[in-house]
C-alpha cells in the first residue's frame, strides 16, 4: 500500500509491493515518454533572408588612368552602410541564425572598389580640391551631395542639415551664388560620412570627424573615402566567417540578376496577366540561364571555398522552365513570394484584422519541387511580415515596431501549439515562417540604420524559447519537404503581385526588351565568339539581361537618376555590338524613354510622412499624385487646390493637398473637407452621403461605407459609419490633420477596423456647414488598398 503522511507522493513507495525491476522500468517508461514529447514539440522555426543586390553601375566604354568607371556611387556608400553591420549585429547573438544573399554583381563591385579601381563622379568630386571646382561640378555636388534620406541621414548631424536647409530654403541658385569654399568642402565631407553605418562610429578616426563637424580639409576627405575602402574589405570575409561558423548562410543569385523566366521566354509575362502587351520580338534564349547560373556558382566557391545551397532568383522570380537548369547547377532550395504559391495551389491567403494568415499551414512549411535532373526545396516568404520590416516598422518608435514583429510571431506560434495538441504529433510538420526582403534599402528609414530595432529585436528573439530563427538550409536538412509541388504546377510570376508586370508590358519595358532581342540575336550570329575568346560580348550582354534597367523604365517606378539607368543600359548593350566589331545602331544613341518629371503618377512603394502641413518632397516622392487644377483644367468650379497626393503604409492611409499660394479657408475655399469611401465587392452597410445639395451624378451619388469630415478652420475632424436603414454612427478616430503650406491627413487603418487586402474607392467633397460645393478628383474616385 501507498504510505501515508509525508511519503504518500513518493512512488518509492510501492517498492513495498512491487519488484525493484518494476519500479525501474517504470521511471524508463516515463524517461523515454517525456523525451519523446520533448522532441516531438517543436518551436516555431524562423528564417530570415536578407538580399543584398546593386546593379552593375560600371561604364563599359569609360576607362581612364587605370579605374574603372562608374556613373553612381551606390555600391560604395551600402557598402558601408548596410552590408557589414547587419551581420556584425547579429553576430552579437549567437543563438540566432540567418540567410543573406550576395548577389554576384555586387561582390564584383567591392571588389573594384577594394582595389582601388573603381571611381564614380561622387567619389571623384570628394577627391578634388576645392579651389579646382567648375561651376558645373558645384551644380553637380548641391543637386546630388544630399542624395539621402534627410531625416535618418542628414538631421542628425548639425552641420549636414544646416547646409541642406540652406539649399531647401534659399534654394540652388543662392547656393551657387553665395557658398564659400569651405561649404562645397564640408557638404562633400559630410556626404560620405553619413553613410557610414553608426556601429562604426567608435572608430577613433571616425568619432573625430563626426566631432569635427565643419573645416574639412583635402586630407580629411582622403582619410574618409580610405577608411569606406577599410570597411569594405571587411564585408565578404565577415559572411564567410560566420557562415564558418555555423550562424549564417550565404546564398547567391543568377549571375548578373537576370529575370530567369523573360530569358526563357518573355511570353511569361502572359502567365499572370492574359492581355499583357509584350514586345514586337520575342525574347527566346533559354540557354543563357546555365551561364548565368554557372558564373554564379563558380564566383561563390571561389570566395567562401564551399559549393552554394540557396539560390535567390532575381526579384523571386520563378516559372516551371527554370527549374531543371537550377537543379541540374546544383542547387538545393530556392525562395519566393506566398503570392505565388498562392496562384499556384489557386489559394488566395486571408488574413485576419492583426494581419496574420488564416491558412498558415499552407504557408509555413517548405514544398518539394520535381524536375528530371533532380528534386528542389521552395520556401515561401510571408509578405506582410516581410514589408513590415521594409516599409513600415522604420516610422515606428524600434521598441513598438521589435514588440510588434515578435507579436506576430508569437501569435503564429500559439497557432502552431493549437495544431499539434489537436494532430499526431509524431506526424506534424513543423512550421518554418519566412521573412525575406531587400537587406539595404529599408534601414535608410530607421533610426541609425536599424541598429536599435535590430539590437531590441534580436534580444527578445533570443529570450524567447518558442521561437528558433535557423537557415533555410538547417531546417530543410532537418525536415526535408513531404509535399509536392509538380513542376507543370508551379505559377510563373515574381513577389511583386506574382507577375513581371514591373519588368515587361509597360511601352518603355517593351521597346528595352526588343533592344536586347536584336543586340542578342547579333551575338548569336558570331558562333566564333565564345567566352573564352571574346569575353567583353558575354560580359556586356549579362549586364544588360539584369532586371534593374527594366524596373526603371516606364511606369510603376522612377527616380532623379533614371536617365542614368536607361544610359547605362544603352552602354551595356552597345558593348555587344562594339566587342563584335558590329556598327552601333544610332537606336543605342537615343534614350529608350523621355525623363522628365510625370505630372501624374501611381503610388509607387509606401510612403511615412510626417503630418505637418509641410509637405516634405522626399515623404511624399513615391506617392500616387493627381494634378487637379491649374494646367490640368479641372476643378472648374475652383481651382484653388492644385494637385492630389496619396498613398499607404500598413498604419495609415494618407491624402496630400496642395493649394495655390496664399489660399484660406472659408475664404478662398469652403471650410469642411470630406473623404467618402466605400469597399467594392464587400458586402456591408453603405449609406447615401450625409451632405445637402449633393448633385445626383456618379460618384457623388454612390453610396459609402466611412466619411471623415474635416474642419479646415481648427484641424478639428470626426468620422462616421453606414449603419442599417442609411443611418451614420459616429465612431473613435485617430486621424492626424495639419495644414500649413499644404494640407496631410492621416487616417489610420485601425480606425476602420477592415481587414489587409481590402480594397476603397475614395472621393472628397468640399462643403459649407455640411452643404456641398464641390468635389475631386473630377469624375472619378482614388483607388487604394489596406496592405
Amino acid at each position: 500500500m501507498i504510505k501515508s503522511g509525508g511519503e504518500a507522493n513518493s512512488l518509492w513507495g510501492l517498492e513495498e509491493v512491487l519488484p525493484r525491476r518494476f519500479i525501474i522500468g517504470y521511471w524508463l517508461f516515463v524517461i523515454c515518454y517525456w523525451s519523446l514529447i520533448f522532441v516531438m514539440s517543436h518551436p516555431l522555426y524562423v528564417a530570415f533572408i536578407w538580399h543584398q543586390h546593386q546593379p552593375l553601375y560600371k561604364c563599359r566604354d569609360r576607362v581612364s588612368a587605370g579605374n574603372e568607371q562608374y556613373l553612381l556611387p551606390w555600391v560604395r556608400l551600402h557598402g558601408t552602410k548596410d552590408y557589414l553591420d547587419l551581420v556584425l549585429i547579429l553576430e552579437r547573438y549567437p543563438k540566432l541564425h540567418q540567410t543573406v544573399n550576395l548577389v554576384p554583381s555586387l561582390i564584383l563591385q567591392l571588389e573594384d572598389y577594394i582595389a582601388g579601381t573603381a571611381l564614380d563622379p561622387y567619389l571623384a568630386l570628394t577627391l578634388t580640391p576645392t579651389k579646382q571646382l567648375s561651376t558645373q561640378q558645384k551644380q553637380f555636388i548641391i543637386e546630388h551631395f544630399f542624395d539621402a534620406n534627410h531625416h535618418t541621414l542628414i538631421d542628425p548631424h548639425p552641420r549636414y542639415r544646416e547646409l541642406y536647409g540652406m539649399r531647401q530654403d534659399k534654394g540652388r541658385p543662392w547656393c551657387l551664388e553665395n557658398w564659400t569654399l569651405e561649404d562645397y568642402g564640408d557638404l562633400l565631407a559630410w556626404h560620405n560620412l553619413a553613410w557610414i553605418d553608426p556601429l562604426f562610429w567608435d572608430d577613433p578616426e571616425i568619432n573625430r570627424w563626426l566631432q569635427q563637424g565643419r573645416n574639412f580639409t583635402l586630407e580629411d576627405r582622403q582619410d574618409i573615402t580610405a577608411k569606406q575602402k577599410e570597411i569594405l574589405s571587411r564585408i565578404v570575409p565577415q559572411h564567410r566567417k560566420m557562415q564558418d561558423a555555423g550562424q549564417l548562410e550565404v546564398i547567391t543569385t543568377p549571375y548578373t540578376h537576370p529575370i530567369l523566366p523573360l530569358l526563357a521566354d518573355t511570353n511569361a509575362g502572359r502567365v499572370a496577366v492574359g492581355e499583357m502587351t509584350l514586345p514586337q520580338g520575342r525574347f527566346q534564349w533559354e540557354e543563357d540561364i546555365p551561364r548565368h547560373l554557372q558564373k554564379a556558382w563558380t564566383m561563390y566557391k571561389d570566395r567562401f571555398g564551399c559549393p552554394p545551397r540557396g539560390l535567390w532568383p532575381s526579384e523571386q522570380s520563378i516559372s516551371p522552365q527554370i527549374l531543371p537548369y537550377i537543379a541540374k547547377a546544383g542547387f538545393n532550395w530556392i525562395c519566393s513570394d506566398e503570392a505565388v504559391l498562392g496562384w499556384t495551389i489557386r489559394h488566395f491567403f486571408h488574413r485576419d484584422e492583426v494581419g496574420n494568415v488564416s491558412e498558415p499551414e499552407l504557408l509555413y512549411h517548405p514544398y518539394r519541387l520535381e524536375t528530371p535532373d533532380g528534386d528542389l526545396a521552395i520556401v515561401f516568404r510571408d509578405h506582410r511580415l516581410s514589408d513590415l520590416i521594409g516599409f513600415t516598422y522604420g516610422a515606428m518608435e524600434p521598441e513598438q515596431a521589435s514588440a510588434d514583429l515578435v507579436g506576430h510571431l508569437e501569435a503564429i506560434s500559439r497557432c502552431w501549439k493549437h495544431r499539434q495538441s489537436e494532430a499526431d504529433t509524431a506526424s506534424a510538420q513543423p512550421w518554418l515562417v519566412t521573412i525575406a526582403l531587400d537587406g539595404e534599402n529599408c534601414w535608410e528609414h530607421y533610426p541609425q540604420d536599424g541598429l536599435p530595432f535590430l539590437e531590441s529585436l534580436y534580444q527578445k528573439l533570443s529570450d524567447n524559447p518558442e521561437i528558433e530563427l535557423v537557415t533555410v538550409s538547417e531546417f530543410i536538412e532537418q525536415f526535408p519537404p513531404t509535399e509536392t509541388l509538380g513542376q507543370d504546377q508551379l505559377h510563373s510570376g515574381s513577389w511583386v503581385d506574382a507577375s513581371f508586370t514591373t519588368w515587361i508590358g509597360d511601352p518603355a519595358k517593351n521597346r528595352a526588351w526588343d533592344l536586347l532581342t536584336e543586340a542578342r540575336q547579333v551575338l548569336a550570329n558570331h558562333p566564333e565568339a565564345t567566352e573564352a575568346n571574346n569575353p567583353e560580348a558575354w560580359e556586356a550582354l549579362y549586364a544588360a539581361e539584369g532586371s534593374d534597367w527594366f524596373w526603371w523604365f516606364g511606369e510603376g517606378h522612377s527616380s532623379n537618376q533614371d536617365a542614368i539607368f536607361d544610359q547605362l543600359f544603352r552602354e551595356h548593350l552597345a558593348g555587344i555590338y562594339q566587342a563584335l566589331q558590329e556598327p552601333i545602331p544610332e537606336v543605342l544613341q537615343q534614350p529608350v524613354e523621355i525623363h522628365e518629371l510625370r505630372r501624374e503618377q501611381r503610388p509607387q512603394s509606401f510612403i511615412h510622412p510626417v503630418i505637418d502641413g509641410i509637405g516634405d518632397e522626399q515623404e511624399w516622392d513615391h506617392a500616387g499624385r493627381l494634378e487637379v487644377g491649374g494646367a490640368r483644367g479641372t476643378m472648374h468650379r475652383s481651382s484653388a487646390i492644385q494637385r492630389l497626393w496619396y498613398g499607404v503604409d500598413h498604419l495609415n492611409f494618407y491624402l496630400r493637398l496642395d493649394f495655390q499660394t496664399g489660399v484660406q479657408p472659408g475664404k478662398d475655399i469652403p471650410p469642411e473637407l470630406h473623404l467618402l469611401w466605400f469597399y467594392p465587392n464587400q458586402i456591408m452597410h453603405n449609406s447615401p452621403a450625409p451632405l445637402q445639395e449633393l448633385p445626383d451624378q456618379a460618384p457623388l451619388n454612390y453610396l459609402f461605407h466611412h466619411q471623415l469630415g474635416i474642419n479646415l478652420l481648427t484641424q478639428s475632424c470626426w468620422l462616421q459609419e453606414a449603419q442599417e436603414n442609411y443611418q451614420w454612427h459616429p465612431r473613435t478616430s485617430n486621424a492626424q490633420v495639419a495644414l500649413n503650406q499644404c494640407l496631410e491627413i492621416a487616417v489610420p487603418w485601425a480606425d476602420l477596423q477592415i481587414e489587409p487586402d481590402y480594397e476603397l474607392q475614395l472621393v472628397m467633397v468640399l462643403a459649407d456647414n455640411e452643404v456641398f460645393r464641390s468635389y475631386l478628383p473630377e469624375n472619378s474616385l482614388v483607388p487604394l488598398q489596406a496592405p
